[in-house]
């Protein structure tokens, strides 16, 4: 681990311990890793005696933002997204509040002092592969008070949630991690020929950690309208019950016959072919859905008949004017993610093509949108309803010039 990484972990410490405000606004993402991040997070600071509300963004809207910063004299902290728009942030804030980033995709540092960014891509360590936010919250948590390493399995379904793995196995940092919870006695790492599978050992009984990786997935994503989010805090925290099944059920109802409808439009011919990308358009089909599902979707039938192997996976989806427990709030935009079928990811790791994050954000902010969260292998951005087509063009522009 990056000894600067702990010391500036250390550093912000000290703030939060100094600031006097006792209520932390927490703002986490929806899926495996923001859930696992924003449950370990909530629970370090109650034990300190903090209040903590939280809220659950699918991405951090500038609109949102600008809204969170018109505050003064607060304790904000973000997890799982955030790392890359530090500078932002760094404006809108201005000193007027006290401001934690614990993020793991691409990042820049921050520009405010009173803004501690610490994405461990800016020590060193690579987000799609050494760490995911979920660890970088327990390194967080652990530094604050060793106690909290009865954490560490949190941490652990997040880092094999968020599926980078290296030869079929968690590594670096996610690895440490894993490794720490199996001698807690609270992990089983089973070997296998293309990999490992990491088995939690619950009171209910042995868990793979990649299916309570989708358990969590499905409440944050696909019940993002519907509490699904605070259901999964919930079930990090305190285990899986009836109630949190009930809902996992219906959840998983409502996504299947949505996917399903689309994958029959895809092959039916409703997708775009472009030299480099493959794209299509769900408009408002996926709604009541969360809008992380779009990347979702593409993850589930990327390899199925309908997409080309070959070329980039690219779909939009309109994003809704509201935000739970935020109000509501005009975005009148779409969110593009974007995904890599086997064979490009391939490519992308053996540095034959380009990986997503060298592209899409570039493109993105030429069409002036907003893009935070992006790695090589997945990607999303936001932008204008209207610039669909013309996303891609820039995109096939720069993939050509490069």
């Amino acid at each position: 681990m990056p000894a600067q990484l702990i010391k500036a972990m250390e550093k912000a410490i000290q703030e939060v311990a100094k600031w006097p405000e006792k209520t932390v606004q927490l703002f986490h993402h929806n899926d495996s890793d923001g859930l696992t991040s924003g449950a370990i997070l909530t629970r370090v600071f109650e034990r300190k005696g903090f209040d903590v509300k939280r809220y659950c963004l699918e991405k951090p809207y500038p609109a949102v933002l600008k809204r969170v910063f018109e505050q003064e004299g607060k304790l904000i902290v973000f997890t799982d997204f955030a790392g890359r728009i530090a500078p932002l942030i760094s404006e809108l804030n201005s000193g007027k509040n006290l401001t934690l980033i614990l993020d793991h995709h691409k990042a820049n540092p921050a520009t405010d002092p009173m803004v501690h960014n610490l994405d461990p891509e800016l020590f060193g360590l690579k987000g799609d592969l050494d760490i995911t936010a979920s660890t970088t919250c327990y390194l967080f948590a652990k530094t604050m008070d060793p106690a909290n390493q009865d954490l560490a399995y949190i941490a652990t379904i997040g880092a094999v949630g968020d599926q980078f793995f290296l030869n079929g196995r968690l590594a670096t940092q996610n690895r440490e991690v894993a490794l720490e919870t199996q001698r807690q006695g609270l992990l089983e790492i089973r070997e296998h020929d293309t990999g490992e599978d990491y088995i939690l050992l619950t009171p209910e009984g042995p868990m793979p950690c990649d299916e309570l990786g989708f358990y969590l997935d499905t409440l944050g994503a696909a019940g993002y309208y519907q509490a699904g989010p605070d259901m999964g805090i919930k079930v990090c925290l305190d285990g899986i019950t009836p109630e949190s099944d009930r809902m996992l059920k219906e959840l998983r109802s409502i996504q299947m016959k949505i996917f399903e409808d689309q994958i029959k439009k895809i092959r039916q011919g409703e997708i775009v072919q472009s030299k480099h990308i493959q794209w299509f358009h769900v408009q408002e089909r996926f709604n009541p859905m969360g809008v992380k599902m779009i990347g979702a979707f593409c993850d589930m039938y990327k390899e199925t008949e309908g997409f080309d192997p070959r070329k980039y996976i690219a779909g939009f989806q309109v994003i809704p004017n509201k935000i739970p427990g935020f109000g509501p709030i005009t975005f009148d935009e779409v969110k593009v993610s974007m995904r890599a079928p086997v064979f490009v990811e391939e490519e992308i790791r053996a540095g034959r093509m380009q990986g997503l994050d060298t592209f899409l954000p570039e493109a993105t902010g030429n069409l002036g949108g907003f893009s935070d969260a992006c790695h090589s292998l997945t990607a999303a951005t936001t932008l204008a309803i209207g610039k669909e087509a013309a996303l891609i063009a820039e995109m096939e522009r720069i993939l050509t010039t490069q």
